[in-house]
């Protein structure tokens, strides 16, 4: 399972890079996006993949009797989701006032005016 996530990660990365190298800046934060869902994956994936039982310990015992799930993994891809998300809501407002400025989203033309 892992072996797959593994490639469906490189597959994500490599995507975004693409989307990023192109001119169009809406599909530069399209890229964006893909990158920061990939890395969730990368932090899910690198905490290790177990299927259990929630991280509780019952009364009375010093370990989990059984395999159990690790909440920091998830813990920090909740916190990684809320700030993309508000990163991508800057970028589309910073894309939309771009473009009515300048009427274009080509990354060439925002490069030559002066404002």
């Amino acid at each position: 399972m892992e072996n797959l996530f593994a490639f469906v990660i490189g597959g994500l990365y490599a995507t975004a890079l693409f989307m990023m190298l192109r001119r169009s800046i809406v599909k530069l934060v399209i890229g964006l996006m893909i990158l920061s869902n990939a890395a969730n994956l990368l932090i899910l994936t690198g905490g290790g993949l177990v299927r259990g039982a929630p991280p509780l310990i019952p009364e009375g015992l010093e370990q989990s009797a059984g395999p159990m799930a690790d909440p920091l993994p998830q813990a920090l891809i909740l916190t990684a989701i809320v700030i993309s998300f508000g990163v991508l809501a800057f970028a589309v407002v910073l894309i939309r006032r771009a473009y009515e400025v300048i009427g274009a989203d080509d990354m060439n033309k925002m490069k030559s005016t002066d404002l």
